[in-house]
């Protein structure tokens, strides 16, 4: 038979990565029964059951999506899931929680936009963009001038090297030429 004790105890390191964090269920908790005390026997078997609750709801949100031809479980498929196993003011719950996560959603991204933000017209932007690219190119144009000229200064010095280094060695050849 089967302790009941031990059915409580914290589950092996290999079903660990299954269960929640302790510390999110343990604020849970506490945000909603602030004043009172909850043993750790209740909160590891709080922590068990919504651990089996997730994939009571995951695996039932899976066959659906399975049934629809699916490979993305989405939100309709765990509403139904909860629909299906009977957890009818859940599901409303879960109605309302997702129309606020997509409400924020939403936000986020018109916050994200910059250009809106910005308050400048987009012809504006576009403009000042064009400017922008005509001095980079001025720019780019006017150093590749500046290696030119380099490049060709440095041909001429390396030109008159070799001529200056020739008429020494006539010299040398001279100054044989007296011994």
């Amino acid at each position: 038979m089967s302790n009941p004790q031990e059915d409580l105890l914290p589950p092996n390191a290999e079903d660990d990565e299954l269960t929640l964090p302790r510390a999110s269920i343990n604020k849970i908790i506490k945000e909603l029964v602030p004043t009172v005390r909850v043993a750790n026997e209740s909160r590891e078997l709080i922590l068990n059951c919504c651990s089996e609750f997730i994939h009571l709801i995951s695996s039932e949100a899976n066959d659906v999506c399975n049934q629809r031809n699916k490979k993305t479980i989405n939100a309709e498929h765990v509403l139904e899931a909860l629909e299906r196993l009977g957890f009818h003011d859940y599901k409303q719950e879960a109605e309302a929680v997702l129309h606020d996560c997509k409400e924020v959603a939403a936000k986020r991204r018109r916050q994200s936009t910059r250009l809106e933000n910005l308050g400048i017209p987009e012809e504006e932007l576009l403009r000042q963009q064009q400017e922008l690219f005509a001095k980079a190119r001025e720019e780019q144009a006017r150093e590749e001038q500046q290696q030119w000229m380099s490049m060709q200064a440095a041909a001429m010095i390396n030109q008159r090297q070799p001529v200056a280094s020739s008429k020494r060695s006539e010299d040398d050849d001279e100054d044989d030429d007296d011994y």
